[in-house]
């Protein structure tokens, strides 16, 4: 069984331990490590962000794509201890306390009902950045909690979040600031991002979804 430390709003802690289910269940705001893994590509200023596809024999959110790694913090560890705990087990990484880099705070609740049952979630999280430059093929997933893991252009993915497309478990406005967080930190590191990709994709889209609008109506249009 997994034990862990209930918390206030400002992340301090009640003095209370409780079960991992029991807090699910009575929806109690409880700490987690959220993990970005980034890399920077240079071909196109942009960077990616790795996305973790829970396996679909997880107790909620089965086969959604989430944080790259996170966990709940249990009773009695920091968050940085877990973070680094959650991104070895979870995708084989070691990695180093100095490597991450804490981004900010972020509270996020959520219900839903999984197998019958109602899930609470109200989560404390501390978000990281972890630039890598591993390939899939060089992770090691944890089979019984990761299906598979996918890097995507942040800004695409930011889009699919935002157009709803995406099946996901990610608080969108987490997302929203991590966005920011990671044009903040390729740019102090000296490698900015560029913006032209994204106004590209949605021109590109917009006029897509003109056509497609076009093509149903049967309007013909002289050339």
């Amino acid at each position: 069984m997994e034990y862990i430390d209930l918390r206030r709003e400002d992340g301090s802690l009640t003095g209370e331990v409780k079960e991992r289910s029991l807090v699910h269940r009575d929806g109690d705001l409880h700490g987690t490590s959220h993990v970005w893994l980034i890399r920077y590509r240079g071909d196109r200023q942009s960077a990616d962000v790795l996305l973790q596809k829970r396996s679909r024999n997880k107790d909620s959110f089965p086969g959604s794509y989430d944080i790259s790694s996170a966990g709940h913090i249990p009773s009695g560890v920091d968050f940085l201890d877990s973070a680094l705990r959650e991104l070895e087990e979870e995708l084989g990484i070691r990695a180093k306390a100095e490597e991450l880099i804490y981004a900010f705070t972020h509270i996020g609740h959520h219900e839903a009902e999984f197998y019958g049952k109602v899930f609470k979630n109200h989560e404390y999280s501390r978000v990281y950045l972890y630039e890598c430059e591993l390939s899939i093929e060089e992770m090691h997933l944890q089979g019984e909690e990761v299906e598979s893991v996918l890097w995507m252009d942040y800004q695409e993915c930011l889009e699919h979040i935002r157009r709803g497309d995406l099946n996901h478990c990610i608080f969108p406005d987490e997302f929203e600031r991590l966005a920011v967080e990671i044009e903040s930190y390729f740019a102090r590191t000296g490698r900015p991002l560029g913006k032209k990709a994204l106004t590209e994709t949605w021109a590109e889209d917009a006029q897509a979804e003109l056509e497609d609008w076009i093509e149903e109506q049967g309007i013909y249009i002289r050339q």
